[in-house]
């Protein structure tokens, strides 16, 4: 499951959070990585100190969460705070798969669903590309300012080396209600087709409901 979203982010919005980030305070990125990523990341972040996280999150997850194709495709249940992160010219991080579990000891979730949201326009930087591996190679994705990408995490990942400039994103995470990816993507592909219906097709819609529902009281973790 790779979903693409755009405009997540206003252009009004895009414009206020880079003007946050301009003076914020990064830290080497490795300070949150699990064992095995970190020794293939390379960037920074915003220090986990930063007064600036709850005026970002207001900017950039709240947007995100409360977007409804978000909310079809992820069905979340929790959602980790964004890691605001900074890649500049030499910086990569290469292929790893997310932790399995993230969190302090009192807030655990699984990682279900990872999110990145775009920052920056891509002509800003050269290189920077997120690759999702998958079956027939990978998915090389590089949105505009503003649209984000969600993927299952347990997927194979990378952000190849930026050459020039500077790359911006936003990432979290999702607990999702449904932890089966392939289970997500039945629901999201019928609320796709639901939503799709023209109003005099009622009774299809009907049954779409119907079926969408039985499968999540079936699948459905709470």
């Amino acid at each position: 499951m790779i979903i693409t979203i755009k405009n997540v982010l206003s252009t009004a919005v895009v414009k206020q959070v880079q003007s946050l980030l301009e003076t914020a305070h990064f830290v080497d990125g490795k300070l949150s990585a699990g064992d095995s990523a970190a020794s293939v990341k390379n960037n920074l972040e915003l220090s986990l100190q930063s007064p600036l996280h709850q005026q970002l999150n207001n900017l950039v997850m709240a947007e995100l969460v409360s977007n409804p194709t978000y909310q079809a495709a992820v069905l979340p249940s929790k959602v980790a705070s964004a890691f605001y992160s900074r890649y500049s010219e030499g910086m990569s991080y290469g292929a790893h798969v997310d932790d399995a579990v993230m969190g302090p000891l009192s807030g655990r979730y699984r990682t279900d669903v990872s999110s990145t949201v775009f920052l920056n326009a891509p002509g800003e930087y050269e290189g920077g590309e997120l690759r999702i591996y998958n079956a027939n190679g990978y998915e090389a994705i590089k949105l505009d300012a503003g649209d984000a990408v969600i993927y299952a995490s347990g997927s194979l990942h990378e952000v190849t080396e930026v050459k020039n400039g500077q790359r911006l994103v936003a990432v979290s995470w999702a607990q999702s209600m449904i932890r089966s990816s392939e289970q997500r993507q039945v629901l999201y592909d019928l609320s796709v087709v639901r939503d799709s219906l023209k109003p005099d097709n009622e009774a299809e819609r009907v049954k779409l409901d119907e079926i969408y529902s039985n499968l999540m009281r079936q699948w459905a973790e709470l």
